[in-house]
């Protein structure tokens, strides 16, 4: 198993608090079934986490008419919308809900230059709320493409997921499959793509980062 550089820090400290945890109950009693259920307990925590920050490689077929996935997960919301943040315009949007046993590598869906990378800070309501969009706290990357136009996508932190990593930076070149993030523990991204877009999944699709192709232009 591939685990992502983001995890490293985090499987690291886990390790050390379950090490601790461990050499308290041995310390505490010298029952060999509580210190047996101490230590299967640690590690099924220790797994539940570790897959959390998994990185399986993808190959990634490059489709300039098509809007790849940026994120494993299940699409739960699909409707035409007004993105007031960077395009002040109608537009379609697509969120792909990401549950804790997801994938959570973030992936630019499509390749062009990135003319804008925002991080907002804000709440952690959780992801499906229909404020989360504007409350929590959020990326917003912009990608100018020669068949899309521009093209948003946002990362949303949860009630669960409280860390947001973002790469992307302005004037950067993105190739599209490649990562711009990481959300730690779930939540959700948005994709607000032109209204003529071909749709090509619909509310309730289960999706993979870089594999499902959600939508069509030509």
């Amino acid at each position: 198993m591939i685990i992502h550089k983001e995890g490293k820090g985090t499987l690291g400290l886990v390790f050390i608090v379950l090490f601790a945890v461990n050499a308290l109950v041995q310390w505490a009693t010298e029952n060999s079934i509580a210190q047996g259920i101490a230590l299967a307990v640690s590690v099924v925590l220790y797994v539940i986490v570790l897959q959390f920050f998994r990185n399986p490689k993808r190959t990634v077929q490059v489709n300039p008419n098509g809007l790849i996935c940026p994120a494993d997960g299940k699409v739960v919301t699909i409707e035409e919308v007004y993105e007031e943040e960077v395009l002040q315009a109608k537009c379609i949007q697509m969120s792909i809900f990401m549950s804790p046993f997801n994938v959570h590598v973030n992936r630019y869906p499509l390749g062009g230059k990135v003319t804008a990378a925002v991080h907002h800070k804000g709440k952690f309501l959780v992801a499906w709320h229909p404020k989360s969009s504007t409350l929590n706290e959020r990326t917003t990357v912009a990608v100018e493409n020669k068949i899309w136009g521009t093209v948003v996508f946002r990362q949303i932190a949860g009630a669960v997921a409280r860390r947001i990593v973002m790469y992307a930076k302005p004037g950067d070149m993105a190739a599209q499959g490649s990562e711009f993030g990481f959300i730690k523990f779930g939540s959700r991204v948005d994709v607000f793509l032109p209204l003529d877009s071909k749709i090509l999944v619909k509310e309730g699709d289960v999706v993979k980062g870089a594999k499902t192709v959600l939508a069509e232009r030509s």
